[in-house]
């Protein structure tokens, strides 16, 4: 009986062992996955880590652990071209000065509340006024301008968990409050975020995503020719400064209706005393389906690229805002981000909730957790 040589047999396992893990390889480039790397540091010296979460498809978002901040997030068109579809920067520096807001986690109190005041409890919470005469997204120093922790939530669906303690008293905000964002990017090209918050004293909590999209990508001209729907009848009207008035409005016959799809840009030249002066910067009650849980939010479509995304939350409200206040800054590759270059569309509680019991509450107690999650699904069409 032949018997085979020992170098050969050495030789041979050693080929199929380096085929085998060759095969592993392509198998993990096609399945996605997670890699992490430094991405700078605070001016205090904080390391700050950039997470990259991608799937099968080639979809791939860049989260780093300051502000829990989307960096990138590349998507494909009708063609399979891969797009960064988020704008934003190619370091950290501009985060920490010019950034408005570019993807950030925003907390406690996303939005606005009305001269940073507020009642809970029968005592009186001041919040620091950074947009005058109100308080914006949680303050001067809010969860967008923090190092937060992380660490992997799982390697399939690649999902990264990124948690934050905020101590009672910051910013003015009661309670010490935990919160946690768990960034998930699936083969069905969605990008999830499920937010967690406990506190134990009685507080306010609204949290939210502040990516702005460009479906054409970042820096690609404006959004004015993508075509927008928002599910939602009505609205909350604000005053000159933003803040609600208190009344809860139907859309229809105003220059906010987008019940049926149409171009982003094609009334903002038409003048509604109804519509906030600062077009579009609007809050939606979101129409609610029959049962609880996510229901579609928004859909927007850029007919050039194919690019459709919608927005899925459980969430009341809806943000919707243009980029107006973008003022010619350099982004990514050195492209200018001018007015109208960006949609925002932030799944929420409606602004100044905490000043008008009419408006869902947000406030949190004890032993009550906050939870709530939103999806941006892209597909092409």
């Amino acid at each position: 009986m032949n018997s085979v040589p020992p170098m050969k047999l050495r030789l041979t396992s050693l080929l199929v062992a380096g085929l085998l893990a060759c095969a592993s390889n392509i198998v993990s480039a096609q399945s996605g996955g997670i890699t992490s790397a430094p991405f700078g540091q605070t001016g205090d010296g904080k390391p700050i880590e950039l997470y990259t979460l991608s799937n099968q498809h080639g979809m791939k978002v860049a989260i780093a652990t300051y502000g829990a901040t989307v960096i990138n997030l590349i998507v494909p068109d009708r063609n399979g071209k891969l797009e960064d579809v988020a704008l934003g920067f190619d370091t950290i520096q501009p985060y920490f000065t010019q950034s408005p807001f570019f993807g950030s986690t925003i907390g406690r109190y996303a939005n606005r509340i009305a001269k940073g005041r507020f009642q809970l409890d029968g005592q009186t919470c001041q919040i620091p006024i950074n947009d005058p005469p109100n308080a914006l997204h949680g303050g001067p120093i809010g969860f967008d301008k923090q190092v937060w922790k992380a660490h992997v939530a799982s390697s399939s669906p690649a999902s990264v968990e990124l948690t934050l303690h905020s101590p009672d008293g910051d910013q003015g905000f009661p309670g010490n409050l935990d919160v946690s964002v768990t960034f998930t990017v699936t083969d069905q090209n969605e990008l999830q975020m499920s937010y967690r918050a406990t506190t134990d004293k009685p507080t306010a909590v609204n949290l939210t995503n502040h990516t702005y999209f460009n479906l054409a990508g970042a820096g690609n001209g404006n959004i004015l020719a993508e075509i927008l729907r928002i599910n939602a009848d009505q609205y909350t009207p604000g005053d000159e400064t933003q803040i609600p008035t208190g009344e809860i409005k139907s859309v229809a016959d105003t220059i906010v209706d987008f019940r049926t799809p149409k171009p982003i840009g094609a009334r903002l030249a038409v003048k509604d005393p109804a519509s906030n002066p600062i077009r579009y910067n609007e809050n939606y009650v979101l129409n609610q389906g029959s049962k609880p849980g996510l229901n579609l939010a928004a859909e927007l479509y850029d007919s050039e690229s194919g690019r459709v995304l919608e927005v899925l939350t459980d969430q009341p409200g809806l943000e919707f805002y243009t980029g107006s206040f973008l003022n010619g800054m350099r982004g990514k590759g050195g492209k200018l981000y001018e007015p109208y270059y960006a949609v925002c569309l932030e799944t929420q509680h409606y602004p100044d909730s905490p000043n008008h019991s009419n408006f869902p509450s947000t406030v949190l107690r004890p032993g009550e957790t906050y939870q709530t999650e939103t999806i941006y699904r892209f597909s092409t069409r």
